[in-house]
């Protein structure tokens, strides 16, 4: 397994414990720019955060293979025309 697998596995492990935002649960104000609720704007960075992380995973973890416009055929079917 390659570093940069290790690391985007801790990376989204951060992330998914970053969803748990236990802190923002009884908090009701200040209010952010006087309109977003702290929880509200908490899951709004957090949906960024999550684009963000999808993002690095098709780049980095994508494997090769599944973009191949071709089947991974030896010998091809032959088409036999009656």
């Amino acid at each position: 397994m390659k570093a940069r697998h290790i690391l985007l596995i801790v990376w989204v492990a951060v992330v998914y414990a970053l969803h748990q935002d236990i802190w923002n649960w009884t908090k009701a104000g200040p209010l952010l720019l006087g309109l977003l609720p702290p929880g509200l704007a908490y899951h709004l960075g957090y949906s960024v955060l999550a684009a963000v992380t999808m993002a690095l995973l098709v780049k980095f973890a994508w494997p090769a293979e599944l973009e191949d416009d071709e089947p991974q055929t030896k010998t091809p079917p032959e088409d036999k025309a009656p």
